[in-house]
């Protein structure tokens, strides 16, 4: 676990003294290890206390170290699901000197020194007996030598008793207690929150509008028209009641169904949902039923049986309609759970409630405003005076889209199954001749049922039939190695091979290596003393794809992952996803996809970026943060997954 990010800490009731992994011969470093009391209710503070007596002409680090160099103090715990961080990591002022061997200033203490973390039982936590272990860590140095990182094992029995807070073990309301209340760490949430309701509110909004320009939201923009545009045809309903329905049924599904997948499967359960191929075979079978109606093969129309359940058939038809594509939106906007939706989805698996749905509620209407307007105006499109003849053609340019959308949700399934069929090749060469039918079509040189006789091509038709057939040139010429708009790139499926020493990606990158286990990019860490580059990514993520298609291929870009172990974390499919998920959440305590993290030769965390950017600058100081001088000194191996 990154002491850096600790979220949860423990602690234990007795002294207790361990040996030391890697030490040399004699106790170089002695700890005793306490805590206040044994019993403690939920939501009461307790310390954790070291009594260490370090040996003359030895030192070991402060907790207030970051970047490369030596490890700081500080405590881990092997269960951390119980306990949030309460208080500041406390010790005496440190001194303050020039490392030679590190070349960076640092924080020491040598002689004897006593260090402690105050911490929060988590509210709500059943009464009885609690079993914690964790590890104090810390590395001893003299002014030219260094022994490995050792980690000191305690583990100890508490009694999680009955019983409101008590005033003598209750803290002040303030930043670090905000995170054992809400299970919300990030600063921006915790700065946001202490300011009130509105300051959340306003946050949790502008996260929506953020989440909107994100590719993932691309691709229900075509379902969304040419669904309602057969629903104004219809005429069941009025415009504004369904559109209205539908952004009700966005904000409700996906508020209620995300915080309950995470209560039900964990954090990463929308996540689940949304990469499962059964549901994204389902998906894109779906839009292949929508695209053909739209070609005129049929209608859509529910079974008798459930059109004669009451005397408002018909309407009772358009709302189920309007039902299943609000929960359609829900699951395929899942795939673009952003760093705030990730962070609440943590927090809500952790048993809390209030702040991760008040959130989830402000963020969703935000995310389904655009889609009321754009159900609201096709359905008064399809009632305009003679608008049958153009109106069809609308229909049928949409059913186009839809069935180019299919081929993204069926090609998910294909990736993590790992078929080989639905590869990134065939489906551009599927969309390649998709955008070419609908230019011709647009030109009059295909004909579907319900067509009306094309005698003259008006402009407007002209300009957008020559659109589709322009972008059914660049994705042809992206068939035969021409580099295709970055946009499109995002959608498609990654060009991925993989062997025993992991995952390679195609294009610019392909001469590079990924790895995709932690240990073994870990072990090739520490035998090259470089950064890890770690990359926790999906199959299914659109947003993840748009960053490897525009953001890595870029040359500032590739040239620093040179000098990076490269770790990519497929947390949707393929070989023990389930403990990675579990993985990126115990450790960087969120779901969001992408998520970029810079670690140590170590494993400590040196510093993350949170979801994509367009601004490849931001990135590139990102990466920059990872090349910091490094110490020449061996360090030992760290116990991996920590």
């Amino acid at each position: 676990m990154n002491f850096r990010h600790l979220q949860f800490l423990l602690a234990g009731s007795l002294a207790v003294v361990a040996p030391l992994r890697g030490q040399l011969p004699g106790d170089i470093v002695t700890a005793s290890i306490a805590i206040d009391r044994e019993e403690v209710r939920s939501g009461e503070g307790i310390t954790l206390r070291a009594n260490v007596v370090v040996e003359p002409g030895w030192h070991i680090y402060s907790n207030d170290l970051s970047g490369f160099g030596p490890v700081p103090t500080h405590f881990e715990l092997d269960d951390s699901s119980k306990f949030s961080a309460l208080g500041p990591f406390q010790e005496p002022p440190p001194a303050r000197v020039w490392d030679e061997g590190f070349e960076i200033d640092v924080g020491w203490h040598s002689g004897a020194v006593e260090l402690s973390q105050t911490m929060a039982l988590l509210k709500d936590q059943p009464p009885g007996p609690l079993t914690l272990s964790g590890q104090f860590v810390f590395m001893a140095c003299t002014e030219t030598f260094c022994l490995p990182p050792a980690y000191q094992d305690f583990s100890f029995q508490l009694l999680v008793e009955e019983g409101p807070v008590r005033e003598a073990y209750r803290f002040d309301a303030g930043e670090s207690v905000l995170a054992a209340v809400t299970g919300l760490e990030q600063t921006e949430l915790q700065s946001a929150i202490r300011e009130g309701l509105w300051s959340f509110l306003l946050l949790s909004l502008g996260m929506g509008l953020v989440a909107l320009l994100t590719p993932c939201v691309f691709p229900m923009i075509p379902i969304t028209v040419s669904f309602f545009l057969k629903q104004g045809e219809s005429g069941r309903i009025s415009p504004l009641k369904s559109a209205g329905l539908y952004a009700t049924g966005i904000i409700v599904i996906y508020s209620a169904l995300g915080i309950f997948l995470a209560l039900t499967l964990g954090a990463s359960g929308a996540n689940q949902l949304a990469s499962n191929p059964w549901v994204n075979l389902l998906l894109g079978g779906l839009f292949v039923y929508f695209a053909l109606s739209l070609f005129g093969m049929y209608e859509i129309q529910l079974p008798s049986r459930l059109r004669q359940f009451s005397l408002a058939q018909e309407s009772r038809g358009g709302l189920m309609g309007i039902f299943f594509m609000s929960l359609t939106f829900t699951i395929t906007s899942f795939t673009c759970t952003i760093q705030f939706v990730g962070l609440l989805l943590v927090a809500a698996s952790q048993g809390h409630y209030l702040w991760p749905a008040i959130g989830m509620i402000a963020y969703s209407v935000t995310f389904a405003l655009p889609f009321f307007l754009l159900a609201l105006f096709p359905q008064y499109l399809a009632r305009l005076p003679k608008s049958g003849g153009w109106l069809n053609s609308v229909k049928v340019v949409m059913g186009f889209l839809e069935l180019a959308a299919a081929f993204k949700f069926v090609s998910n399934s294909d990736l993590v199954w790992n078929w080989g069929l639905l590869t990134h090749q065939v489906v551009l060469a599927a969309w390649t001749v998709i955008l070419l039918l609908t230019g011709l079509y647009l030109l009059g040189k295909i004909r579907l049922p319900h067509d009306s006789p094309l005698e003259t091509i008006p402009v407007p038709r002209m300009l957008i039939s020559s659109t589709f057939l322009m972008f059914s040139l660049l994705l042809g010429a992206g068939l035969v190695g021409q580099k295709i708009p970055s946009l499109v790139a995002a959608y498609l499926p990654p060009r991925l091979t993989v062997d025993n020493t992991g995952v390679v990606l195609g294009n610019q990158l392909e001469q590079l290596r990924w790895f995709g286990e932690y240990d073994e990019a870990l072990a090739q860490a520490q035998l090259t003393n470089q950064p890890i580059f770690l990359d926790v990514t999906g199959y299914t993520c659109t947003n993840c794809r748009w960053m490897e298609a525009n953001i890595f291929t870029i040359p500032d870009v590739a040239e620093r992952f040179e000098k990076y172990v490269l770790l990519r974390l497929y947390t949707d499919g393929g070989p023990n996803f389930r403990e990675k998920q579990r993985f990126v959440v115990e450790r960087f305590g969120t779901v969001a996809l992408p998520l970029y993290v810079i670690l140590a030769p170590d494993g400590r965390e040196i510093s993350r970026f949170p979801g994509m950017t367009r601004d490849s600058k931001k990135f590139v100081a990102f990466l920059d943060k990872g090349f910091e001088p490094r110490p020449s000194l061996t360090l030992g191996e760290r116990r991996p997954n920590r």
